[in-house]
Parts: structure tokens; C-alpha cells; sequence
């Protein structure tokens, strides 16, 4: 492409309104290639757009090359350190990013957004008490700041499982501003995870003044679906009628047809979406569940089971006699970083926890072998694959890169709920240690596929099973309805998972 053909000759101001057009129409490759052709006169002034764009790209390297560069230009600019510690914070560089949040306040800066960049990076590094008082600095400066309100009552819920305590400054905000919808959902997502009871969570969300918004209307369909589908489907309909393009109340409403038992109105809505969008992981999930529930012979066999599921024993990494000893050193390695008590807002695990701290980033020697030991099993599964034209083979190029890791303890009767990874290709579990439960005749601790998040009225229980031992790895499309089985005894169960995406 010339240089005329990506804007050759235009303003700065030009260039910026002909890129940001691109954006808005879906072409962020094009944005950035018109911004990145901008002669060197015009680098500075195209540097946040730039930046914005290529983290929606998923190119946060470049992202954060360009943070850098702004800051070095003007290093006594506190906004530009601000923007390097948000990017570090937001790939998981803690440490990192605790360091350029401290340079952004020596420069004077003091803005709550800074405060909250710094309590995220200081929970990053599970320094739980520093992290809950820089959540408090950050309310200090801005008292009905949502996300800052958000984290800390989760951070406050996963180190004591007090829900009361967890919700406190929510009720706070909410009394300060009782006409904001997004507070009450964030209280009844809280709720919700912190185990009260469907009925409770949707009477307080009716009962709010703002309880016709569509958000509030959403929340209330989520909590009716525990109780009363007819409920939940008005609720859901209402959502979309004030939103008719927003994308969480148009899979609102997939879910709750499915739960219903009505494919066909599901399939009506997803089979466009999905020509649209051919890569979303959660119309695919919810596709296969109406294939299911239509008794479609597109729905999931034992075959697709076996060719798309697939349980390897990772590879013992350089500097360990043996797999055992690796995993005896990595279970050693995990174990302070379960520091926290209960499982967090958000997540699949219930009555267990998980690391705060992105694994990618630790410098435990046991930790760092971890990513030799799968990569084997990673690029032996992908060649097993290959190429075709469905969701999963269409997007395999033959090399990959992490989308996170971290590793989940649970206690015993703890389980994951079904659920699939939106962000992900290819999913993961790696079994570090095990309970002797698993090895008895009732699947506890087994991996369970198939069965969807919800209750419909049509049962849908797990229709493949995996079997844990430890120093197994499996993996299975991030689309794929997954969780556990309960188990009981006295010992934990010590899994890592991460997300593969096409690299």
C-alpha cells in the first residue's frame, strides 16, 4: 500500500478523523496503519489514539512501546507515567507497574485513576494490606468511583469472606447516589457470588429506583433465572427493548430461550450473530447447547470429545530428575501465593482460591518451568488438530501465545461451575496435586464437560468426563461448557490454567 493510499499528505487533525472514522467502522488495522504512516512531525500528536487503538488490537507490546516513548519524551509529564504503570498493570507486570504509579506521584501526580493502578498492582503482588489501603486513598479522592468500589469490596470478600464487611462502601455509594443503576449491580453481583439467595438479590434490585433501567432490568433477569424463567425472560426482554444492540443483552437473551428449552428462538438470534461474528466464544457455547437441546446431529458426540479434548502428561522440565520432583517444587512454589481466603467475584470456583499473581510474570525458578513443561503438550495438541474451517482449526496458525495464567486451590467440597473463557482459543487444566477423592467411583474432582451454566428445563447434565492425575494437562477449546465435580475428604486439589490464543 503507498504512502497516498494511507493518507499521504493529510494534517495531523485529518489523519486522526480519518483513522478514528476507521475505527468506529469495525477497520482498527487500518486505523493504525494510517496512524503509524504519520510523518515524525505528526508521532506525538497521534500517540494516544495509537496507543488505544493497538490495545484494542491486542497488540499490548506496541501499546506499551508507545506509553514509554511518551514518557521519555516528557518525563516530567505525571500523566505519561500514569499511562505506562496503567499498561504494565492491565498485562499483569505488577511490580512493574507499582513502579511508574510511585514515578507518576513523585511527579505530582495524585489522581485517584493513579491510586487504583497502584492497588491493583500492589494486590498483583498479594501485598493484601498495602492493597486495601491504597483502594481506601483512591475512595478518598473519588467516593463513587465504580471500579475502585468494585475491587475493594472484592479484595475485602476473598481475605475474610465477610460479606457485610465486603458490600459496606458499596451501601455507602449507593446511599450517596441512589439513582445510579450501576452500583446496585455491582452490590448484586457481590451478592450473588457471596452466596445470598437468588429471590433476595432480584427483591433488592426491583425494589431500587432505577429498577426500569436496563442494566438494573439485566441483573434482574440473572437473579429471576434461579427461580422463575418467565420472570427472568420479561426482565431480559425489557433490557434489550432500551439496548436492542448490546451484545450482553442479546446473549442475555440466547441464555435464557436455552433455559426455557426453546433452541429454535436461541438459534434464531445466534445463527446471525455468529455470521458476524464467527469467533465469539460464548454464541458458540450457547449454539452447541441448542444443537443439544434440539437433538441436532450437530451436537457434540463422543468423537468431537475425543478429537478436541485432549489429556497429556506435561513434560518434565531441565533441572528436575523427575516429574514428581517438579511438582512436589512447584506445589511448594504455589502455596504462598493462595494467600487469600475465599474464591473470587467473577469466577467459576466456589469454596476455594485463586492466585491474584499472573504466573507469566513470577520469578520462582519451579514457576518459570512450568511454561517449558507445556509448551510440548500445547504445540503436539495443536498439530493433532490441524486446519479446517469450524471455529477452533480455522484460527490454528501453528503458534500461540498465553492469555493469562494462574492456579486455583480448592478446598474440599469446592468445584468449578460450568462455564467457557470468552477471551481465549484453547483452554487449559494442569493437575498439580489431588485428593485421593478422585480416584473413588463417583467422579469428585473430574473435570466435566458439557453441561451448561444455567438450570433449564431440560436437564443438560456433563456429557464427557476427564479424570485428573497429577502432571496432566488438558486441553479443550475455550468455547467448550466446562467445570468440576465436588469432592470430599481432607486435601485440597492444586490446579494451573491459562488461555492460548493464536499467535
Amino acid at each position: 500500500m503507498s504512502d497516498a493510499q494511507i493518507g499521504g499528505g493529510l494534517s495531523a487533525p485529518d489523519r486522526a478523523a480519518r483513522a478514528r472514522d476507521l475505527a468506529v467502522a469495525g477497520d482498527v488495522p487500518a486505523a493504525i496503519a494510517l496512524l503509524q504512516a504519520a510523518p515524525a512531525d505528526q508521532v506525538p500528536a497521534h500517540r494516544n489514539m495509537l496507543a488505544q487503538l493497538l490495545v484494542a488490537a491486542e497488540r499490548h507490546e506496541e501499546a506499551l512501546a508507545i506509553r514509554i516513548a511518551q514518557a521519555e519524551a516528557e518525563p516530567g509529564v505525571a500523566a505519561h507515567q500514569h499511562n505506562v504503570a496503567a499498561r504494565l498493570g492491565d498485562m499483569g507486570r505488577a511490580a512493574e507497574a507499582e513502579a511508574a504509579a510511585r514515578r507518576a506521584f513523585a511527579l505530582g501526580g495524585d489522581a485517584p485513576e493513579t491510586w487504583l493502578v497502584l492497588a491493583r498492582a500492589l494486590q498483583g503482588q498479594d501485598r493484601h494490606d498495602e492493597a486495601e489501603a491504597a483502594f481506601a486513598e483512591t475512595l478518598k479522592r473519588r467516593p463513587d468511583y465504580l471500579d475502585a468500589l468494585i475491587d475493594q469490596s472484592q479484595l475485602i470478600w476473598m481475605r475474610t469472606g465477610d460479606a457485610g464487611r465486603a458490600r459496606a462502601s458499596l451501601n455507602a455509594a449507593i446511599d450517596r447516589a441512589p439513582n445510579r443503576p450501576d452500583l446496585y449491580a455491582a452490590r448484586a453481583k457481590l451478592d450473588r457470588f457471596a452466596g445470598a439467595a437468588p429471590r433476595a438479590i432480584h427483591r433488592d434490585l426491583i425494589a431500587s429506583p432505577v429498577a426500569a433501567s436496563a442494566l438494573i432490568q439485566r441483573s434482574a433477569a440473572h437473579a429471576a433465572l434461579g427461580f422463575d424463567r418467565d420472570q427472568a425472560l420479561a426482565h431480559a426482554r425489557a433490557a434489550l427493548a432500551q439496548t436492542p444492540n448490546d451484545p450482553a443483552a442479546i446473549q442475555q437473551l440466547v441464555e435464557i430461550h436455552l433455559a426455557r428449552n426453546e433452541p429454535a428462538a436461541a438459534l434464531a438470534i445466534l445463527d446471525p450473530l455468529l455470521e458476524q461474528r464467527p469467533t465469539d466464544q460464548q454464541a458458540i457455547a450457547f449454539r452447541h447447547t441448542a444443537w443439544r437441546l434440539a437433538g441436532d446431529p450437530r451436537a457434540l458426540t463422543a468423537d468431537d470429545y475425543a478429537e478436541l479434548v485432549a489429556g497429556q502428561t506435561i513434560d518434565t522440565p531441565p533441572g528436575w530428575p523427575t516429574l514428581e520432583a517438579y511438582l512436589a517444587d512447584l506445589a511448594s512454589a504455589l502455596a504462598p501465593l493462595h494467600a487469600l481466603t475465599e474464591h473470587p467475584v467473577g469466577q467459576s470456583l466456589r469454596h476455594g482460591t485463586q492466585t491474584s499473581v499472573d504466573l507469566r510474570h513470577s520469578d520462582d525458578p519451579a514457576i518459570r518451568a512450568f511454561f517449558t513443561a507445556i509448551d510440548g503438550p500445547i504445540r503436539r495438541h495443536m498439530a493433532r488438530l490441524g486446519q479446517g474451517s469450524d471455529p477452533l482449526r480455522s484460527r490454528n496458525t501453528g503458534d500461540y501465545r498465553l492469555a493469562g495464567c494462574w492456579s486455583v486451590r480448592l478446598r474440599p467440597g469446592g468445584f468449578h461451575t460450568p462455564h467457557f473463557h470468552s477471551k481465549g482459543w484453547l483452554s487449559s487444566a494442569c493437575h498439580i496435586a489431588l485428593p485421593s477423592a478422585v480416584e473413588g467411583e463417583g467422579r469428585e474432582g473430574w473435570l466435566a464437560f458439557g453441561a451448561p451454566a444455567f438450570e433449564g428445563v431440560q436437564p443438560l447434565p456433563p456429557d464427557h468426563y476427564e479424570k485428573p492425575e497429577p502432571g496432566r494437562l488438558v486441553l479443550f477449546p475455550s468455547w467448550m461448557w466446562h467445570g468440576t465435580v465436588p469432592f470430599g475428604g481432607t486435601e485440597p486439589r492444586l490446579t494451573i490454567a491459562f488461555d492460548v490464543v493464536p499467535a
